[in-house]
């Protein structure tokens, strides 16, 4: 059983989009995707992809001038790979990364230590709701922001032509720690697929 599986006393999913040989949950991110994070929410000092694939967010990332660093638990070509995030040791200032589904919750507890100033996870919009999440994560830690997305992203394994719109809604959830108060709720123009795509 993947390791992942069941973490804080709670079982996941088992629902999958797609097979995938090459590890759990590879669906590289849209580049659109990242633009509208970068566009709306400013990070200061370096960056860590820790669940980096094939380098498409951390490509992003490179093109507006921040300075990144890539890892990944699985070799795809890219960065650091056999680099496991749940048990690092390693600190940043900001962490930003599209984590597999069925380690998100770790990735978060994870991300509370290991990021200095900020993290943002690009998560399912229903990932705020659940009894186990509010017990462990929404009434400890709180993001300070959640900025959903009003156009649907469709996640797609490599090389796959992309069409049609994606059925699930999407959000990037920033933990931010100069935040204070409850959690902001903002929307993303329309837009970003067009204009980055």
């Amino acid at each position: 059983m993947d390791r992942t599986y069941n973490l804080n006393g709670s079982f996941k999913p088992t629902t999958k989009r797609y097979a995938d040989l090459d590890g759990p949950d590879f669906y590289p991110t849209p580049r659109w995707a990242t633009f509208a994070l970068i566009d709306n929410e400013k990070f200061k000092g370096d960056i860590w992809e820790c669940a980096c694939g094939d380098g498409a967010m951390t490509q992003v990332l490179n093109e507006t001038g921040e300075n990144v660093v890539s890892s990944d638990l699985y070799d795809r070509g890219f960065g650091e790979c056999g680099h496991d995030f749940l048990f690092t040791k390693r600190k940043c200032q900001n962490i930003i990364t599209n984590p597999p589904f069925n380690s998100a919750e770790g990735f978060v507890e994870k991300a509370l230590s290991q990021a200095r100033e900020k993290f943002a996870l690009l998560l399912r919009l229903a990932f705020l709701e659940g009894a186990n999440r509010s017990r462990t994560i929404f009434h400890k830690n709180p993001p300070s922001r959640v900025w959903v997305f009003s156009e649907r992203i469709t996640f797609y394994p490599k090389g796959v032509k992309a069409t049609g719109s994606g059925t699930t809604a999407y959000a990037w959830y920033v933990w931010d720690k100069n935040h204070a108060g409850s959690t902001e709720l903002a929307w993303f123009k329309p837009g970003y697929k067009a204009k980055y795509s």
